[in-house]
């Protein structure tokens, strides 16, 4: 499924900041909430069972504070449950890096990479995705893909 052209979504969210291993408590909480209160099942109208990360609002850079989204891609906003929110988002220019090896460890390792080229990607700051599908649950051959926004 092609995510680039836009998509909405139905998840859970937090705002964070990479400042003082700030992001990596709250991800770290919001996941175990995905999948201890096994989120996706309460999810109405998915178009897939790929689990999207996003990050978006960024208030400058990545070096803000910015929220983080995991959830399901779904057909309609029209239903949300309580607890839930869904969102909205616009076709956008992505470069496509790919995480290969043991999670999160790749995907960490990857997003330090984006950060040290930030300028020479010159990244849109609008919103960036990760999507986890059965590639992503393989120990050390698991394999991510995360689009960031580009100009």
């Amino acid at each position: 499924m092609d995510l680039t052209n836009g998509f909405k979504i139905i998840g859970i969210e937090v705002r964070t900041s990479n400042q003082n291993n700030q992001s990596q408590s709250d991800l770290g909480k919001l996941w175990e909430q995905f999948y201890s209160e096994n989120i996706i099942e309460k999810i109405p109208n998915k178009i897939s069972n790929e689990v999207l990360s996003i990050y978006t609002d960024y208030k400058k850079n990545y070096t803000e504070d910015y929220t983080t989204i995991i959830g399901v891609p779904v057909s309609t906003l029209n239903e949300i449950p309580n607890g839930l929110f869904g969102r909205e988002f616009d076709k956008e220019n992505f470069q496509k890096f790919i995480a290969k090896g043991e999670m999160p460890n790749a995907v960490i390792k990857i997003w330090s990479e984006i950060w040290e080229k930030d300028e020479e990607l010159n990244r849109k700051y609008t919103y960036d995705f990760e999507v986890y599908d059965a590639k992503s649950q393989n120990g050390e051959n698991s394999e991510v893909e995360i689009y960031v926004a580009v100009k």
